[in-house]
């Protein structure tokens, strides 16, 4: 028999199984390590274990927009709502649509879930009204002295410049002095005009021109006088006066609108709308390193940098209070910076005042507001930390009789075998477990219960590689080969096999993740990560560790324990075959080692 060329590696060859199991090594100990530095030990659990709030919020039809509920708008306003939410950094909260007209938000317990809540149900549409009086939230009284506002009023400023100094706006000191200053706002002749997309517009005139005959009042001196009155008896500290006063107002029409500066209520008459949420394109809230300040920026579209340089500019002539602009969200006033200069090239800064948590809020609201729809919360429910705790409870359960069940089929089919596939599982589990952790405090993954059941299916994949590659090693046994030329042999038809069958379910997992919202992208989630996993683990483990075991004399030598005894396995005898010799072509049978056919 000729021997095996020079420099040929035989197919049996045994490779480096310590390198492979080397890698695998460092790559658990640098994930336990780095759990351990990040300082987060346990995954971070979802709504449905370890409790939060689930809000619904449903969708109201607006006046004149019988057909603005639709699947376009409900998805829309669904992707806004979660940037905003998640923008507050209230990971993994769930934000999907339920039905034609519902919004379900899920909001997991350990966040600020007060303010996610507080931004969730402020959902209507985002406008910048300029200011025509302002004033304390209380009804005016008569004899009321005169009351300051707090000092430090924001104020807006072209982005990358300095900021004016703050004008705080001076509140009228009793409901005539109020009404003055209504009635002289709506008739100033610099006034904004009523309608937006006009210019030129022959009511800006009218209302230039107020009328000297006291018997015979103009419509918009009776919208003025109207107007005054009610801003006079608003009562911002009332809740229901505060949803009653901005209801059904149109964007073109003056309003009045309430608001907090800490925990003083104010009240406003504001003008026309002259710029909306959907007009800035960004808006974020950051440090002024050089001013040692926190402030807002923003970035408008182009038509809307064209219409905030207008009104920026006709406000910077006025006085306070009429050189600022309200920034509108639900009717409430969540700022109003005051104008020193036309705001030109797209960009702005809003500064005075703010802290980190009041900047990015607004910053947020400022980039999120703008929602096609507007909603209101139609119920709110908080999930126990104790039902969850059950349910992870009964999953954990399901898990454990799940894998017990595979570790008793897996001992008593393949005896010493199984011992390898236990401590594969282990290995896998090891590297899930902190993988999730991870990703957690990364991404904000959160563990919930459909998760918990990918997890669990994943057991069953996990474990049908392992049995693949053991059923290649033991036909090759029962062709009569002995056990090191098995395991190489049997490797490259069980790899294509377990490639295979773990593509389908990865992809199974990446469409079902993909199509589909809310929980059920947890399963798909976990059903992926752990399928690749299983590819790592059987390349990177359980293949190496094969290979050594193939040399050791418990396995080799097939012991009836080791799951690869080939009488065990009805192995067919020592393959043999014929070979002609001498000059009279004699018949000669040589017994052919198997090792040395197989080189």
């Amino acid at each position: 028999m000729a021997a095996p060329k020079k420099g040929r590696r035989p197919t049996g060859a045994q490779g480096r199984p310590g390198r492979a199991l080397a890698i695998i090594l460092i790559a658990m100990v640098a994930l336990t390590a780095g759990m351990f530095l990040t300082k987060q030990t346990t995954p971070r659990l979802g709504i449905d274990l370890a409790g939060g709030t689930s809000i619904t919020l449903k969708a109201k039809s607006e006046p004149g927009k019988p057909d603005a509920i639709n699947e376009t708008n409900m998805n829309t306003a669904v992707g806004i709502i979660e940037r905003r939410v998640n923008g507050l950094g209230v990971s993994e909260a769930e934000v999907q649509t339920q039905g034609r007209d519902h919004i379900i938000v899920n909001i997991p317990k350990g966040t600020n879930e007060q303010q996610a809540r507080d931004q969730v149900g402020t959902t209507a549409q985002l406008y910048f009204r300029p200011v025509l009086a302002t004033a304390e939230g209380a009804p005016a009284a008569p004899e009321a002295k005169p009351s300051g506002t707090p000092s430090g009023s924001p104020s807006a400023a072209p982005s990358g410049s300095g900021s004016p100094s703050a004008s705080a706006p001076t509140p009228s000191s009793s409901a005539t002095s109020q009404g003055r200053a209504v009635s002289e706002a709506l008739k100033a002749p610099n006034a904004p005009s009523p309608s937006p997309s006009a210019s030129g517009s022959k009511k800006a005139d009218d209302k230039a021109t107020p009328s000297t005959s006291p018997s015979a009042p103009t419509a918009d001196q009776a919208a003025a006088a109207d107007l005054q009155a009610k801003f006079a008896a608003l009562d911002c500290s009332n809740e229901a006066q505060r949803t009653a006063v901005s209801k059904n107002v149109k964007p073109e029409d003056p309003t009045l609108a309430c608001g907090k500066r800490g925990d003083v209520w104010y009240k406003w008459v504001l003008g026309p709308a002259q710029v909306n949420g959907q007009d800035v394109k960004d808006a974020k809230g950051i440090i002024d390193t050089q001013r040692g300040i926190w402030i807002v920026t923003m970035q408008f579209t182009d038509s809307g940098a064209d219409k905030f340089a207008k009104i920026t500019g006709e406000l910077a002539a006025k006085q306070t209070p009429q050189n600022q602009f309200a920034i509108v969200l639900d009717g409430e006033v969540i700022s109003d910076p005051s104008v020193s200069q036309a705001l030109t090239g797209g960009n702005a800064e809003i500064s005075g005042g703010f802290n980190q948590q009041s900047a990015q809020d607004l910053g947020n609201m400022l980039s999120y507001g703008a929602l096609p729809l507007s909603f209101q919360e139609d119920s709110v429910t908080t999930v126990t930390a104790a039902l969850g705790s059950e349910q992870l409870k009964a999953g954990l359960i399901a898990g454990a009789i799940g894998l017990a069940l595979v570790v008793i089929y897996l001992l008593a089919y393949y005896r010493g075998l199984a011992f390898v596939a236990i401590i594969s599982l282990i290995v896998s589990g090891i590297l899930t477990y902190t993988i999730m952790v991870l990703l957690g405090k990364g991404i904000g993954f959160a563990l919930n219960l459909p998760a918990v059941c990918g997890a669990i299916v994943a057991i069953g994949i996990t474990a049908d590689s392992f049995i693949v590659y053991f059923e290649r090693i033991r036909d090759e046994i029962r062709e009569g080969r002995t056990l090191r030329p098995a395991v190489e042999r049997a490797w490259p038809r069980a790899r294509r096999t377990i490639l295979v069958s773990d593509f389908v379910s990865f992809l199974a997992a990446a469409v079902l993740f993909i199509v589909t919202v809310g929980k059920v992208q947890g399963f798909a989630f976990t059903l992926g990560l752990t399928t690749l996993l299983d590819v790592v683990v059987v390349f990177l483990f359980t293949k190496p560790v094969m290979t050594l075991l193939a040399r050791t004399n418990f396995f080799a030598s097939g012991h009836p324990w080791s799951g690869l005894d080939p009488k065990r396995l009805g192995a067919k005898p020592p393959l043999r075959r014929s070979r002609r010799t001498g000059s009279d072509a004699a018949a000669v049978t040589v017994s052919v080692p198997v090792d040395a056919k197989e080189a």
